[in-house]
């Protein structure tokens, strides 16, 4: 039992209230998810929403977001403007009030916004209160308006500058406040281009433009197509099932439906739901309703058209949804998510609204599309008949539990740990280095699962040929976690899945066909941090005696054998600078390794496996859209592509800095 303590004093004047934006300043966590890279960018969108919802509304068709040279953001619109005048609640004008209260806004009903992306009030003040300098200015009714502010606080009141000849709007230029976002203040020309091409394909007729005075480079997007375009952009690169986009956009009482779909000839499902244009990762009910009624849809439609016989079960969710690529958007004045994050989407009424929309005019689109529906409805019925042979071959594989019974594949050298967090699995290339590494290995911690040859491209393959692949098998049975609608996260043996391969094309390309598995088959799994990828030396250097460097690059060695030529320099070594800079640097050997083969159990250990010297590069996926894309380039079936693709990177490609 603990122990109480009976002389502390515990009374009101430890209390603390916080008042205005100092919650925001002493737990920015709360507001904006986390102080470093997210949290900084995160800002970005808090400004730009508030200028995306004006678009929404109808009242803005341009937005501009310039990188300053010294480290801030102008973010401008075309809108309505902030208003000015005093606000009766506060006190304060209404500019000064929406920057410096939280809660305070335009998007809790009363006319202000009928649709917006933001709940609660806090965003421009959150990031007024996280810059250590913010300038707003307003242009209304001609007149042009300037205030600013430095941590959230007023320090230069409102100010009417007199006529302008801007158009009406709102500029807020801010600085994200080092002493808060203490990894960076960096903003990233990428998040930003990406960030605005997702809101101009969620919007259509809106033109939006970024300028980085940094480096000079611009972009600038407008798709007169909104999310037609957003689809035909995700199925670049893929066979389309049909070049028509299936595209309806409906107001349904108060609130909008928006949805775009294409098939392409893919096995994965490619889905992005939007409330208000905030991606909903999680789903939620509009996700729901669309799903229920595309498989109502489709079933129907395959049974009138005779397509699907009588005595044939329906097809599954699972069926008709095998290279699907669509946009769900929704627009409501009250959209209910699940915390600030808005991961999810709870309004019941939304789920009612999608299944009304796709029930009547999807419907439409396949009577008078028959050809694409036909083979839409065919493509259902062989992902249907793939499934059913899989299912037996998955029963054989999957592991329910850590092992339930089943034996680990013969080839695994496990490890004696069962702590999955203190336990890692090396997936190595080839009988020989598997050999090396589990003579050298750590056995308590380290288990070894070497894969003979090349392993199958799932990117053109069903699971049912997947689970007649050896070795796809044997990772799935060693994993531990199962495949497909058996996928358990919980079950992951090893939370360190470490690609060993040899420093070459081979080995990069076997890599590559395990990135591609487990980004298709265990996403899960990537976005955890488990997946590594080991990074083996190129080259050893040996002096005489027992002196030895282990080099990573063509550059690391060159660097290395500078080092040793000044270290004999300063030692007062005579040094003939007409011998090779190998013999300069006083070494005996360099050898390059063609393959961890080459190398024995202790050098392998030493170099690729020992924690304290080994270096791992960890797998994250920061676009899933640009992810996705690469992978279709790199795995699929469009040679052109992936030759242009390879071409324009093969002078500076690295497989473990491919910004994914």
């Amino acid at each position: 039992m603990a122990k109480k303590i009976s002389d502390g004093s515990y009374d009101g004047s430890q209390i603390q209230v916080l008042e205005g934006l100092e919650p925001v300043r002493k737990r920015p966590g709360m507001y904006i998810g986390s102080t470093g890279y997210d949290g900084v960018h995160h800002l970005i969108k808090e400004i730009a929403d508030n200028s995306i919802d004006e678009a929404i509304a109808g009242y803005a068709s341009r937005i501009d977001v310039v990188l300053l040279e010294d480290g801030g953001i102008t973010i401008t619109d075309d809108g309505r403007g902030i208003p000015v005048d005093k606000n009766a609640k506060t006190g304060l004008s209404t500019l000064e009030t929406v920057l410096t209260v939280l809660h305070a806004g335009g998007k809790f009903g009363n006319g202000g916004y009928k649709v917006s992306s933001g709940l609660h009030g806090v965003g421009s003040s959150v990031v007024n209160a996280l810059s250590t300098k913010l300038i707003a200015e307003v242009v209304r009714e001609g007149q042009l308006y300037h205030m600013e502010f430095e941590r959230g606080a007023t320090t230069i009141p409102l100010q009417k500058l007199g006529k302008t000849d801007r158009p009406t709007g709102t500029r807020i230029t801010f600085y994200p406040d080092s002493t808060i976002f203490k990894e960076t203040v960096t903003f990233d020309y990428k998040w930003v281009v990406d960030y605005l091409r997702h809101q101009a394909y969620l919007t259509k007729g809106i033109y939006v433009a970024v300028r980085d005075e940094r480096t000079k480079d611009r972009a600038a997007f407008y798709f007169e197509g909104g999310i037609q375009s957003y689809v035909k952009h995700l199925n670049i690169g893929k066979d389309v099932v049909s070049d028509s986009v299936f595209y309806v956009d409906k107001q349904i009482e108060d609130s909008g439906v928006e949805i775009a779909v294409q098939y392409n000839e893919t096995y994965v499902e490619i889905v992005k739901p939007f409330a208000n244009n905030v991606l909903t990762p999680d789903g939620g009910t509009h996700l729901i309703g669309f799903r229920s009624a595309m498989t109502r849809v489709i079933n129907e439609y395959a049974r009138k058209s005779g397509l699907l016989k009588e005595k044939e079960d329906n097809l599954t969710g699972e069926d008709i949804r095998e290279g699907l690529t669509a946009i769900i958007l929704v627009k409501l004045p009250d959209p209910q998510f699940e915390g600030q994050t808005k991961n999810k989407l709870g309004n019941p009424e939304v789920r009612r609204y999608v299944e009304q929309v796709m029930n009547e005019y999807f419907s439409y689109y396949l009577d008078e599309n028959p050809n694409v529906a036909k083979k839409i409805v065919g493509k259902s019925l062989l992902a249907a008949r793939a499934r059913k042979a899989a299912r037996a071959a998955r029963d054989n594989v999957i592991r329910k539990g850590a092992l339930d019974g089943l034996n680990l594949p013969g080839k695994l050298s496990d490890c004696s740990s069962k702590n999955p967090a203190d336990s890692e699995l090396y997936i190595v290339e080839g009988d020989s280095a598997g050999g090396s590494a589990k003579s050298g290995r750590d056995s308590k911690t380290q288990a070894i699962l070497p894969l003979r040859g090349k392993v199958l491209n799932v990117e053109r393959a069903r699971l049912d040929r997947m689970l007649g692949n050896n070795e796809i098998v044997s990772l799935i049975k060693g994993m531990g976690v199962g495949i497909a609608d058996q996928f358990d996260i919980t079950g992951l043996r090893y939370h360190r899945i470490i690609i060993m391969t040899d420093a070459d094309v081979d080995g990069s390309h076997i890599a590559t066909l395990l990135m591609t598995f487990f980004f298709r088959y265990m996403r899960e799994v990537v976005d955890g941090g488990h997946i590594y990828i080991a990074k083996p030396p190129l080259y050893l250097l040996k002096a005489s005696g027992a002196r030895r460097w282990y080099a990573y690059s063509d550059e690391e060695r060159d660097e290395i054998m500078e080092k040793l030529v000044e270290e004999r320099k300063q030692r007062g070594t005579m040094i003939n600078v007409e011998d090779s800079l190998m013999k300069q640097a006083g070494l005996a050997d360099i050898q390059r390794y063609k393959g961890l083969g080459e190398m024995d159990a202790d050098q392998l250990w030493e170099t690729t496996m020992n924690p304290e010297n080994r270096v791992l590069v960890q797998v994250k996926i920061q676009d899933a859209e640009r992810a996705d894309a690469i992978f279709t380039k790199l795995m699929g079936d469009e040679v052109l592509l992936r030759k242009n693709f390879i071409q324009s990177r093969a002078k500076d490609v690295n497989l473990e800095e491919l910004d994914i």
